[in-house]
């Protein structure tokens, strides 16, 4: 029995161990874009989420869609190891997102897109956003959608009036019907969650209308709501495409200060103080809003490698 308890502790340490070494050799990535858009996926990458630097040439070229652009391309690893990509591939006139998959970040399923709107009035739908829900064990995908009349217009001309939306998947082939997640009282676009705990959810959005263009937060205990009144703006006025990354205690909120033609971080350890990390951060110029995940180092490594051989 001894020998056998011995046996036991010493493969769950050598299991820890591992992990931990696995999880050590993860680099940190961020999706891109950039303008036109026409050009297609681009992607940084850092080892601690604070220093970014860019790999080569476009990865993806956008293929579906009016004006088959890539925007707001937001990457989420699920479980099984499947990298899967969700972006806006129409400014106008569509009613669905792009969606591709990948094992390597090299080779990628055929470009789908995915209609999410029913309503046939819907004038856009914008910045998709993947959510993992590890209690439901399913992906949220959350996006920005103006349907004219339906809301209090506000500020906004009735074809820029947006609300939050969301649909869930399994397997992203069959998708639920989509569903109001967010009505704050005002045009709101750009939102991106995340988890500190259960029953403890995080979403940063963009307050899009004339007097705000900056960036609120809100709370829940489930992502699928109710969600809290929007706090009071912590970023400075035309701010938008925020995505976050918790390195040690604090999480780095980044977005496009699309004015400045730079990108800005903000850090705080309980999105209720904020302090502005954006001389602490690098990211190359050129870059538009996108979301950060992590892959190992070899597939980033192999990445890199293609790409700088594509140049010659």
């Amino acid at each position: 029995m001894k020998n056998y308890r011995y046996g036991l502790l010493s493969l769950l340490l050598t299991s820890l161990l591992f992990t931990g070494c696995a999880a050590g050799k993860d680099y940190y990535v961020f999706t891109s874009f950039h303008e036109p858009a026409n050009e297609g996926l681009r992607l940084l990458y850092s080892k601690d989420a604070i220093h970014w630097d860019s790999i080569a040439g476009s990865v993806l070229k956008p293929e579906v869609g009016k004006q088959r652009v890539m925007r707001d391309p937001s990457i989420s690893r699920s479980p099984n190891g499947t990298y899967h990509l969700v972006w806006t591939c129409s400014w106008k006139g569509d009613r669905g997102f792009g969606y591709s998959s990948s094992r390597d970040l090299i080779h990628w399923t055929p470009e789908r897109e995915i209609i999410a709107m029913t309503d046939t009035s819907t004038v856009n739908v914008w910045a998709p956003e993947l959510f993992y829900d590890d209690e439901q064990q399913q992906y949220m995908i959350v996006w920005a959608s103006c349907v004219p009349y339906k809301f209090k217009r506000g500020l906004e001309d009735e074809r820029n009036n947006h609300r939050l939306y969301y649909t869930t998947t399994k397997d992203f082939q069959t998708f639920a019907p989509a569903k109001l997640l967010y009505d704050p009282g005002f045009s709101t676009i750009d939102a991106t969650m995340l988890k500190r705990g259960k029953g403890d959810y995080v979403m940063v959005l963009k307050d899009n209308t004339r007097l705000g263009r900056d960036l609120k937060v809100a709370f829940a205990k489930s992502p699928y709501g109710p969600w809290s009144e929007a706090s009071k703006p912590f970023s400075e006025e035309y701010s938008e495409g925020p995505t976050t990354v918790k390195v040690d205690d604090q999480y780095y909120i980044y977005y496009d200060s699309y004015r400045k033609k730079i990108y800005g971080a903000m850090r705080t350890k309980d999105f209720h103080t904020f302090i502005d990390a954006t001389n602490e951060v690098k990211v190359p110029a050129g870059h538009k809003h996108g979301t950060i995940f992590r892959a190992p180092k070899s597939i980033i490594k192999n990445l890199i490698k293609r790409e700088n051989q594509q140049k010659k």
